[in-house]
């Protein structure tokens, strides 16, 4: 897959799946847009890409502010002069009872990790339909929409929607020839992976626990205009779990 001269938007950037999505997209030749709150990550990350002749850059972005979400889509097309690609991988989580949550909480989660991404998605739609080949959306879920532990109802809610609003965008958007696709992640490991325990590996199928460049990695197939037959799908990247049948004996 080259993506030389491709211009994609990486959402939550800086720091653990998102860096390594934007890594993989730079090493493929693409000029990575960097969106996150977190400026000095950032920016330490653009610093080393360049130093390996990869092109990147690091706009300041809150995805909880709508205004912040246009100025970044705006400033990429007047940096670049098109956009290709976004993905939505920003996302936060809070693990409390239901019955402590507070509204303040609970909209925290939903405003960055779902409703940033349907006007993240719409803002970069109105530059990728300017494309003749159109562009690509993926939105990083997760295996949580699907199953949960106790006290991750605002976490669960958002990662459900993002299912949904996949499917939705990715019939709205048809006409403009824009995919639209998720990835719903299971155990990625983004510390250390030499401390994880034997057990952690072999409870998987796929006897180790996930990385963060296997959801890159997913990323780039989902955005390649080869596969341009896959929209509104959900990939899910687990090692297996969601299909693992356990009981207690």
């Amino acid at each position: 897959m080259n993506f030389s001269q491709k211009v994609v938007v990486v959402t939550g950037g800086a720091n653990g799946i998102g860096k390594s999505i934007v890594t993989m997209f730079a090493e493929k030749g693409a000029n990575v847009v960097i969106a996150d709150i977190a400026e000095e990550a950032g920016e330490k990350l653009v610093l080393a890409l360049k130093e390996k002749g990869l092109e990147a850059r690091f706009i300041s972005t809150d995805v909880r502010k709508v205004d912040e979400i246009e100025r970044l889509m705006r400033t990429t097309f007047e940096t670049y002069g098109c956009l290709h690609y976004l993905i939505n991988n920003a996302g936060v989580s809070r693990w409390k009872s239901p019955y402590e949550l507070t509204v303040e909480e609970w909209d925290d989660v939903l405003h960055t990790n779902l409703r940033s991404v349907f006007f993240g998605s719409r803002e970069a739609a109105k530059y990728m339909r300017k494309n003749e080949t159109g562009g690509a959306i993926v939105n990083i879920a997760s295996t949580r929409a699907l199953m949960s532990e106790p006290h991750s109802e605002a976490y669960a809610a958002s990662k459900g929607g993002i299912l949904s609003l996949t499917h939705a965008l990715a019939v709205s958007f048809a006409d403009d020839h824009i995919r639209v696709n998720a990835i719903s992640p299971g155990w990625i490991e983004t510390g250390d992976y030499g401390q994880l325990r034997e057990i952690d590996h072999a409870q998987h199928p796929a006897r180790r626990v996930g990385k963060p460049e296997d959801i890159a990695r997913a990323c780039l197939y989902l955005c390649d205009d080869e596969n341009d037959f896959i929209t509104g799908a959900n990939i899910v990247i687990d090692g297996g779990m969601t299909r693992k049948m356990i009981y207690i004996e």
